[in-house]
């Protein structure tokens, strides 16, 4: 009987080492909350910086991170920029992340 195909049969190391670099890129309560709230629809910085009650300066340094790693990507209208992810995927990996963390131990 042929043994079930593992995940390394259907990856590469390089995606193994970008799904890394993408985690990392994730690894900030800020930046979860930033990914969580532009999931919903897009949002310029000020916006993020009402919702979530931090600087404009804090908000903006974790956007260059989430930029950099191309969570986020930014579409300007007029004078202001709003963020929005760069996949759909991300968003559904952060709100499950979010999920089974708030999840009690007793289920």
């Amino acid at each position: 009987m042929p043994s079930s195909p593992t995940s390394e049969d259907f990856f590469s190391d390089e995606v193994f080492d970008a799904t890394a670099e993408l985690f990392k890129s994730l690894a900030s309560p800020l930046r979860l909350a930033i990914v969580n709230s532009v999931h919903e629809h897009p949002k310029c910085v000020h916006e993020l910086v009402d919702e979530l009650g931090v600087s404009q300066p804090l908000v903006s340094q974790h956007l260059r991170v989430l930029r950099a790693a191309r969570v986020v990507h930014g579409n300007r209208r007029g004078r202001e920029i709003t963020y929005e992810l760069t996949d759909h995927h991300i968003g559904h990996i952060v709100g499950d992340a979010l999920a089974h963390t708030g999840e009690s131990d007793d289920e």
